[in-house]
């Protein structure tokens, strides 16, 4: 058995385990250390298949920065409330589930109607994707085809982060229940 397929098997389960409990996680900073984990082996997919730029880049960008602004964010709104499991909305998971379904469904035509379940790539697939490089190729993409959709995308980052900040700063300016109770005393 080759060793790509080796080190496919091992860490597929821990991907897809991985990504079940991040989900399944009821505290927010376990969930986000399970996508760290998830990060990590699809960075360990991108090297089995030769794409040592993208192996690198999901690392350094995702599993470091991007899960420290995760971080950061769910450590400022705070994680020390628990949230009920209650449903709030009458049958939310039933239409969550048929959601789900009906995309996974749409999905698998699309890819069949679009390019098929092919088993290999076409003739001049290698020579016209990755010429000059893997990390030339995505960069010829990325910022010549993408670049405006790639720059909005960094600007509504930006907004996020700064929104976040901008409404933790106001549920902090909010009066706690010790201070209401000390002000009820003094008006008394």
């Amino acid at each position: 058995m080759p060793l790509d397929q080796v080190v496919f098997w091992v860490f597929a389960p821990i991907s897809v385990g991985s990504a079940i409990a991040m989900l399944l996680q009821r505290n927010a900073v376990h969930a986000a250390l399970f996508l760290v984990v998830n990060f990590f082996t699809i960075a360990v997919f991108y090297l089995v298949l030769g794409a040592s730029f993208l192996f690198a880049v999901q690392i350094i960008v995702y599993a470091g920065a991007i899960m420290v602004l995760f971080l950061f964010v769910i450590m400022l709104l705070g994680v020390d409330r628990e949230e009920s499991l209650l449903e709030r909305l009458k049958g939310q998971r039933v239409i969550g589930i048929t959601l789900g379904v009906g995309l996974a469904l749409e999905l698998i035509v699309a890819i069949r109607a679009g390019i098929g379940f092919a088993t290999k790539a076409p003739a001049d697939f290698e020579s016209v994707t990755n010429q000059g490089g893997n990390a030339q190729a995505l960069s010829r993409v990325l910022f010549r085809d993408y670049f405006f959709p790639f720059e909005v995308t960094s600007i509504l980052l930006i907004v996020a982060a700064i929104a976040v900040v901008v409404l933790a700063s106001r549920q902090r300016r909010s009066i706690t229940r010790a201070q209401a109770a000390e002000a009820e005393e003094v008006a008394a």
